[in-house]
């Protein structure tokens, strides 16, 4: 792991990779969005249950304080912004929240519906945890359902990473992106039914290399994004995440208590560009 930045380096990263700042998020796909969460639309929901008005106005507004959208009703099209200075301070009190599960040995869940993007921060942030006497749980391995896309029926599969990363694949397994908190929801449900002994199963490796441990503990933590952090939030679970400009749902919970800290930053871009913000992270959790 590279040396962490300062604040400042890391702000001028975060706005020249345009991971906030001016963003490449679309503003009228936010738009389209905010609507389709203020008409309560499951799948912009991320799973939870909000119990505000949450009109297009009130999105709108939430994720001009949060994110730092453009507050102009009126701007209809083109590119859209998140406020680096949010990012920052976001990023600091997700870091002092893995502190102190660090600090405690705290038992967590981590996963992404951005496997192709984030899967390395998670690693990271998993691996540094799990060397400070944490306990990642790997519940729901190998739980598969169907989806309906481009008006078909496909198979997912929640599989987890060797550092109980959290993630579907297709039937091919090849790791796929997902907004959906039934995999999440799934988990839990699992963990619910109970431990099976005072000790984490065995872990295996499959043909995939993914872990196919079943731990059975309630988490302390989630760090997670999409309807991962979502679910998580709304069973009650401490979560922190990440989120686009364009998911308003995780900002919204957050208003409503149900998670702790989002993250506001462009979550679709190469992973390599996340590197200094994962240092900066680790390092203001104590970690690096």
């Amino acid at each position: 792991m590279a040396d962490a930045p300062t604040r400042a380096e890391l702000r001028a990263h975060l706005v020249t990779t345009m991971i906030a700042g001016e963003v490449a998020t679309p503003r009228q796909n936010n738009l389209l969005h905010y609507r389709r969460m203020a008409a309560r639309n499951p799948y912009y929901l991320f799973g939870l249950r909000l119990s505000g008005r949450w009109d297009e106005r009130d999105v709108l507004a939430a994720m001009v304080e949060r994110c730092g959208v453009d507050p102009d009703p009126g701007h209809l099209y083109g590119d859209d912004t998140i406020d680096p200075d949010l990012t920052l301070d976001a990023l600091e009190a997700m870091g002092d929240r893995i502190g102190l599960a660090a600090r405690r040995r705290e038992t967590l869940l981590l996963a992404t519906g951005h496997p192709g993007n984030l899967t390395p921060l998670y690693q990271a942030v998993s691996e540094a945890l799990t060397d400070r006497g944490c306990r990642v749980l790997t519940p729901a391995s190998g739980w598969t359902y169907e989806i309906e896309r481009y008006g078909e029926r496909q198979t997912r599969r929640v599989v987890h990473t060797p550092e109980g990363v959290a993630m579907l694949v297709d039937d091919a397994g090849r790791p796929q992106h997902t907004h959906d908190a039934a995999p999440m929801e799934t988990m839990l449900a699992e963990l619910r039914g109970g431990p099976r002994d005072t000790a984490t199963e065995p872990s295996t490796i499959a043909s995939d290399g993914f872990a196919e441990a079943k731990p059975a503990y309630w988490p302390d933590l989630a760090i997670a994004d999409h309807g991962w952090a979502g679910a998580a939030g709304e069973a009650g679970v401490d979560t922190v995440g990440f989120a686009d400009c364009n998911d308003p749902a995780l900002f919204a919970g957050a208003a409503e208590g149900k998670i702790q800290v989002v993250v506001p930053l462009d979550d679709g871009l190469s992973p390599h560009h996340y590197a200094p913000m994962t240092a900066f992270l680790l390092a203001r959790a104590g970690l690096a």
